[in-house]
């Protein structure tokens, strides 16, 4: 799946919440990814992970241009 398909996905599944400080935000996403299956955790580990590598690459990449 690329990452335009990817996102308008994630488009469709999106939860959102207003915290009122960061405990709030914390104890929200804590629940919020207990209530995941571990199928849905897993895969949203791996899709960071893959968007991380990217960033990395494309980092890497710029800086080997400077030179």
């Amino acid at each position: 799946m690329d990452i335009k398909k990817r996102a308008r996905e994630r488009k469709k599944r999106i939860v959102i919440h207003l915290a009122r400080n960061f405990d709030e935000a914390e104890k929200w996403d804590l629940e919020f990814w207990q209530n995941q299956s571990p199928e849905m955790r897993l895969s949203a580990f791996v899709a960071l992970r893959k968007d991380v590598e990217k960033v990395k690459k494309k980092r890497s990449n710029l800086l080997k241009d400077e030179d």
